[in-house]
Parts: structure tokens; C-alpha cells; sequence
């Protein structure tokens, strides 16, 4: 079966945008990039910065609530119909709870052919990266680099601190069916 989905797990500022953007330029077919980062700007007012929906903390810590998680089950369902429907997707994602999140995503996609592809980028790196961005909140990137990972299963793993993310998105490319 060809793959449907390519799910990138990797921190803040690991670059995970990146590498959907150069994925889109070698893949021969149409892919649709999607990520989280997308959910939380289509968010409501009311659940950005409260309990229920999802706050920054100022040392860039995240915490959702079960509002968000709500939007979040929605969100990822409509993800899944797009790829049942025919559509290629390119789902840029931060497992928050690492292996938590990468089972409520698998549920999600259930019946789908999923490329699992964890981004990894040295801590101080995408430290760096998030301080040349100016969007994030500090500390974010750091916190992320590794947590994000803790007990999820992948297929592939690519390192953007030792690779370009043209090179990163070949690699992926090539375990593509």
C-alpha cells in the first residue's frame, strides 16, 4: 500500500517546516502539508492562554487543556479524511506527551499507511534556531528537543543539526512507497 500520511515528530524549531517544504518539492506527487502549528492559529480566542485550551508558559512550557484536546481529536479526524479521501499529507506534529501523543495521533490515522519520522536537533541548536525565529517563547525549543521523543516508535529518524533539510527530506523521500 503507498503511504498516505508522513508524520514529522520533532521539537520546536527542530525543522519540521523545513523539511514538509522540501518533501513537497521532491516528492513526484501532490502532498498537503499540515501541522500543529496550523491548529493553534486557527484556535479561538477563548482557548488560547487558559486552562481549557492551550498556554505558554514564559519558560516555554505548553500546557493544553481538555478543550484544545478536544479541537485537537476534531482536527486530527479531519486530517485522516483528507488522506482516506486521497489526499497526500505531510502532518508536521510535537508530541508533547512523546508515546501519548503518538498513540492518540495512531488512532487517529487508523487504517491508514503512516511514514513515523522523528526530527531530532541537538538542544542548543534549536535553541538558536528559536531565537533567530523571534516567534517562540524562550526556552520552548530546548525543553521540546528531546521530551518529544521519550517512547515513541518511528520508521525513520533524521538529524537537522548534522543534515540539511533538502538532504533530510530525501532521505525520507526514499522510504516513501
Amino acid at each position: 500500500m503507498a503511504t498516505q500520511v508522513i508524520v514529522l515528530n520533532g521539537g520546536s524549531s527542530s525543522g519540521k517546516t523545513g523539511i514538509a517544504r522540501c518533501l513537497k518539492a521532491v516528492l513526484p506527487q501532490p502532498w498537503i502539508s499540515l501541522g500543529v502549528d496550523d491548529l493553534v492559529d486557527a484556535l479561538p480566542p477563548g482557548l488560547l492562554d487558559q486552562e481549557s485550551g492551550i498556554a505558554f508558559g514564559e519558560h516555554g512550557e505548553v500546557e493544553v487543556g481538555a478543550g484544545f484536546r478536544e479541537i485537537e481529536a476534531a482536527w486530527m479526524a479531519g486530517v485522516a479524511a483528507m488522506a482516506r479521501a486521497g489526499a497526500r499529507i505531510i502532518f508536521d506534529d510535537v508530541f508533547l506527551s512523546g508515546a501519548g501523543s503518538q498513540e492518540r495521533t495512531r488512532a487517529q490515522l487508523a487504517g491508514l499507511e503512516v511514514l513515523w519520522v522523528g526530527v531530532r536537533c541537538a538542544p542548543e541548536i534549536a535553541a538558536g534556531r528559536e531565537i533567530a525565529r523571534g516567534d517562540r517563547v524562550g526556552g520552548m525549543a530546548a525543553s521540546q528537543a528531546t521530551a518529544v521523543h521519550e517512547g515513541v516508535a518511528y520508521d525513520l529518524e533524521v538529524d537537522t543539526a548534522t543534515t540539511e533539510s533538502i538532504d533530510c527530506a530525501r532521505t525520507i523521500a526514499a522510504h516513501v512507497t
